[in-house]
């Protein structure tokens, strides 16, 4: 009896370590497909995302910034002595009709930090509403931190009658000197 005790327990122990072994092996192999599963996917997702990135580059990014030359309109729509304020927010440009009837372009930028002036009409001057620059009607600086006067563009009258702004030609201010003195050229006589 005793030894037939001894042949279960026998038989149950081999059984027993038969099932841990073939448990242990089951879970090993779902182990390894899952870290082959996690690998493969980390490589695809790699190759997705540079093959994206190799994608992009031959879609560049293109800046559209407005035309360098742009018309004004005709000289008679201009008062004596306005500042027209139509082509600032889109061009950056004032245009600017003086009491003798000469017209010119002022770029609507601080000369200090590169800030948008605003046309004081009460004051009859430029007022830069970041650090209090001051300019005169024609752009020369009087007052505040900037250190010369706005630049001006070229400002020509086209072959249709209509002023054209060109803006691939600066007259840069000049510190302390009236920019009409300076640059004759950037006024038009009409």
């Amino acid at each position: 009896m005793q030894d037939d005790r001894e042949l279960v327990s026998e038989h149950q122990e081999e059984i027993i370590s038969r099932e841990n072994s073939e448990g242990g092996q089951a879970e090993s192999s779902n182990r390894r497909k899952f870290l082959t599963r996690v690998g493969w996917g980390g490589v695809v997702g790699f190759l997705a995302i540079n093959s994206a990135a190799f994608l992009r580059f031959f879609y560049p990014r293109v800046l559209f910034e407005p035309a360098s030359q742009f018309k004004v309109g005709l000289p008679a729509d201009y008062p004596l002595g306005t500042v027209n304020s139509q082509y600032q927010r889109e061009y950056r440009t004032w245009i600017i009709r003086l009491q003798d009837g000469a017209f010119f372009a002022l770029e609507s930028k601080c000369t200090h930090l590169g800030c948008t002036p605003n046309w004081m009409e009460a004051q009859k001057k430029f007022k830069c509403p970041c650090h209090g620059s001051g300019y005169y009607i024609t752009g020369l600086n009087f007052e505040g931190p900037a250190p010369r006067p706005m630049d001006r563009f070229k400002i020509s009258i086209a072959e249709d009658g209509q002023m054209l702004v060109d803006k691939t030609i600066r007259y840069p201010g000049v510190p302390g000197k009236e920019s009409n003195e300076v640059y004759p050229e950037s006024l038009l006589r009409v």
